[in-house]
């Protein structure tokens, strides 16, 4: 009878455990999804978006409203020259094909970075694109900051400015499913102004989908990353770029959600995929409430430098 008892005890523990915790999982079911995507682009347009389209369909299965993918998702040429030739505008084919795809997977897209043609032909703009569920387009961005190295005792010579022409412009952040995003692109993240601008205008999600280098990605990416969390309490989504492109190219991958603590809630590693996590913006709140850091800025010392951005 004793032995009895305790079963029937031990069972009753058992489901009221696990009661709880589909409870618990219940209630954080709550919070809106996103999803960072992660892919190795190469110079086949029609290949890039067969996979932009397999992780953007594994984010709707997974329940995610928006899925972030990363800059160059269209396409990474062998060559400068290419990287022009091969650009359409806005209205061409490559980005309505994105658009097609939020409509059909009823889901939003953030586009992190296409090669947008100029009327001139002689350079691209580097544009990040936001896609509603409906298929149209809510908000471009253009990166603001160009990589330029020309480094004469490692021979190194990296110039963007070369094929690319800079955006003037910081987008005020977009309201979406999971918030408002604030966007930039890549190597924007090395620029603490810019996401401090993007959270002056209402940003509670920073987003740089990115192309790092293997080099400076093993050295820096997780570091700037949560730094930008943590000092403007933020969501931050980078999408990335991972492995070998060409002869010449190799990217670093990582792609990782952090929340506005600096906690990395979700990362893709170093393969192609999608990492799934919760924007709580109670959460983000509550940070904020706790830690006021901008009611202690002294914009009155240094206003130039981190100017209110409106």
């Amino acid at each position: 009878m004793i032995r009895a008892c305790s079963k029937k005890v031990s069972f009753r523990l058992s489901e009221n455990l696990n009661s709880t915790i589909s409870k618990l999982q219940i209630s954080t079911m709550s919070n809106p999804l996103v999803a960072v995507c992660q892919m190795t682009s190469t110079s086949d347009k029609n290949k890039n978006f067969e996979v932009v389209s397999s992780l953007v369909a594994e984010a709707k299965q997974r329940n995610a409203c928006i899925a972030f993918l990363p800059e160059a998702c269209d396409y990474l040429a062998d060559n400068k020259a290419d990287a022009v030739s091969m650009a359409e505008p806005l209205d061409g084919c490559i980005v309505q094909r994105y658009k097609d795809l939020a409509l059909k997977e009823n889901i939003w897209l953030s586009i992190g970075g296409v090669h947008e043609a100029m009327p001139d032909k002689a350079k691209v703009q580097n544009a990040h694109l936001i896609i509603n569920n409906k298929g149209e387009i809510v908000s471009v961005y253009r990166k603001i900051h160009l990589f330029d190295m020309d480094n004469k005792d490692t021979g190194v010579r990296l110039m963007e400015s070369d094929y690319v022409r800079k955006g003037c412009e910081i987008v005020e952040p977009i309201s979406s499913p999971v918030g408002k995003i604030g966007l930039s692109i890549c190597y924007d993240m090395r620029f603490p102004e810019l996401s401090i601008c993007l959270r002056n205008m209402g940003a509670q999600i920073l987003t740089y989908p990115s192309a790092f280098t293997y080099q400076t990605g093993a050295a820096h990416w997780e570091i700037l990353l949560r730094a930008r969390a943590i000092e403007n309490q933020c969501y931050v989504i980078a999408a990335a770029q991972v492995g070998t492109h060409n002869k010449k190219r190799v990217s670093w991958g990582h792609a990782m959600i952090i929340d506005p603590w600096g906690t990395v809630i979700a990362q893709c590693g170093e393969r192609r995929g999608i990492a799934v996590a919760e924007i709580d913006l109670n959460m983000l709140e509550k940070v904020r409430r706790n830690m006021p850091n901008e009611e202690h800025r002294r914009t009155d010392l240094y206003p130039s430098m981190f100017p209110v951005c409106s």
